[in-house]
């Protein structure tokens, strides 16, 4: 079945098992690399090593959401085009959007590069910590050109159909990931800078291997010449700003973080937020990958004018953002301490009571995250970048950092309480816009002409 019968013709719960379900398993098994990363780091490098990396890690993300923003910016316009007949549209910018990823990760990548001493003196670390951030920080930077595009051609496979064949590509990614881990840390015994250089292998393989389809001609989509205009870059912009925003506002705030937790509490705090960061590392693809593979059918339904489906595929996708979210909140709380020890082998007692306090705490956050992170998603699908926007930054960088002065006198329990506030403060949004932004007749035919 093609895409296009997928997604106009196939029941709405039939299409969510069907695209959904790869979807979330795709972004988690990528996910759980990153959590198996950090396993390794810290049984064979230790917590220094484990520390060092989780303050270098907000700017490698920093590095791929750029691309992330090309990617998914793209991947809007490009759904609506083909879900209202203008297939050699799709195609063009599907085109000039790679380009503009190979461009702008070779030109971030640099810069990472011969910054990442300074942005480490920023943060306040000093000695071997810092030099291990650097050189964790450099691979990245190195490998940019290679490794960023494979989020966006992740988008470009779904949108062409080919929703086992992204799944594929990132079970085999996270699968040569772990085994290049295993061979540079725990066979050669290299350093921290080994276990980056195995995430850019797995991920510059990869990105190869996905793009097979488009080099041979076999997919939907098809390279053509490239045409750069000020309004497809808009858009894409547009498009794409949220998911970026999201991306760059949380690292932002992970950067704010990190600096306060180097000086109120040292190594093991920022251990202890890499943690509480590792274990959303495995919740929140789960949500992403559910909402993000569904897109694609919302924003070419939208484009068709099938509102009916629309809003059935998105029931779908609130109700099990829920569930996922709320089986969440009783895993992290009834088992703080063996998530624990499974990034630190032997954590000190006062690590391990300040970890597994932190843990139970932001456990919480998921009572209503499941809401907020839908409603941006819907919002992105259906081409209304302005509310995915506003709530997207205020739920990574704004909402927190009010939180940071609000809770301040509470010192560290502060910081861990300040997850599940933000997330009640973004549901609350999401439920004002979800209310201020029905979906009506005649809002495809409008965001159309927007495109074109």
């Amino acid at each position: 079945m093609n895409s296009t019968e997928l997604f106009s013709k196939t029941s709405p719960l039939k299409l969510f098992f069907t695209a959904s379900i790869p979807g979330a398993v795709s972004m988690f098994a990528s996910a759980l690399y990153y959590t198996i990363e950090g396993i390794f780091v810290g049984h064979f490098l230790g917590e220094t090593a484990f520390a060092a990396l989780n303050l270098a890690l907000p700017f490698v993300i920093i590095n791929f959401s750029l691309a992330d923003l090309i990617g998914v910016g793209s991947s809007v316009p490009i759904s609506i085009f083909l879900g209202s007949g203008r297939k050699l549209r799709a195609d063009i910018i599907f085109t000039s959007a790679c380009i503009m990823i190979l461009v702008t990760g070779t030109l971030l990548g640099g810069v990472l590069y011969f910054s990442a001493p300074l942005l480490m003196s920023l943060m306040g670390a000093e000695g071997e910590f810092a030099r291990l951030a650097v050189e964790y920080l450099r691979v990245y930077a190195i490998c940019s050109p290679l490794t960023t595009i494979l989020f966006a051609v992740d988008n470009y496979l779904r949108i062409c159909g080919y929703i086992r064949g992204s799944l594929f590509i990132n079970l085999f990614m996270s699968f040569l990931c772990v085994v290049l881990e295993v061979l540079f840390l725990g066979v050669l015994r290299l350093g921290l800078w080994a276990s980056a250089l195995a995430t850019c292998s797995g991920m510059a393989v990869s990105s190869v291997m996905a793009f097979i389809p488009f080099f041979r001609g076999k997919a939907l989509l098809r390279f053509r010449r490239p045409i750069f205009t000020i309004k497809m870059i808009r858009q894409i912009i547009a498009c794409g700003t949220p998911n970026f925003l999201n991306n760059i506002a949380g690292r932002i705030a992970s950067i704010l973080f990190n600096t306060i937790l180097v000086r109120m509490g040292g190594e093991a705090a920022v251990s202890v937020y890499g943690i509480l960061m590792f274990a959303e590392g495995l919740i929140q693809p789960l949500l992403y990958g559910m909402c993000d593979a569904l897109q694609p059918a919302v924003g070419f339904n939208y484009g068709a004018g099938q509102y009916g489906r629309v809003r059935s595929i998105e029931k779908c996708c609130f109700i099990s953002s829920a569930v996922i979210s709320l089986a969440s909140i009783f895993l992290i709380f009834l088992f703080p301490e063996q998530l624990t020890r499974l990034f630190v082998s032997e954590p000190g007692p006062g690590m391990l009571a300040m970890s597994v306090s932190a843990l139970q705490m932001f456990a919480f956050t998921y009572v209503t995250r499941w809401l907020s992170f839908a409603t941006q998603s819907y919002m992105l699908a259906i081409g209304r970048s302005r509310p995915a926007s506003i709530l997207s930054i205020s739920t990574a960088l704004l909402f927190p950092v009010l939180l940071i002065l609000l809770l301040w006198p509470l010192g560290l329990t502060g910081i861990w309480l300040n997850f599940p506030a933000t997330s009640l403060c973004a549901a609350v949004m999401a439920a004002v816009i979800l209310k201020r932004n029905p979906l009506g007749p005649g809002d495809a035919a409008s965001q159309a002409g927007n495109l074109s």
